[in-house]
């Protein structure tokens, strides 16, 4: 199973968000929150691989916008 993934700083660790499932995990580093993202999809879907919701995501575009609020 192919999941997609982004990666952000937050302070002083990265977050790692899956963009199929609601999983997140973090690291003090890039390769640790790969490594930690990884491994917590595989528990989520540990077991469960059929009853988990999970959203298919063909193309990924990235993008940034200033909302007045």
């Amino acid at each position: 199973m192919t999941l997609k993934y982004i990666i952000y700083r937050e302070g002083k660790y990265f977050v790692a968000q899956c963009l199929n499932v609601d999983v997140s995990s973090f690291g003090e580093s890039i390769q640790e929150a790969q490594s930690n993202i990884k491994e917590a999809l595989e528990l989520y879907f540990e077991g469960d691989k059929g009853k988990k919701e999970y959203v298919q995501i063909d193309e990924i575009l990235f993008g940034e916008t200033i909302v007045n609020v």
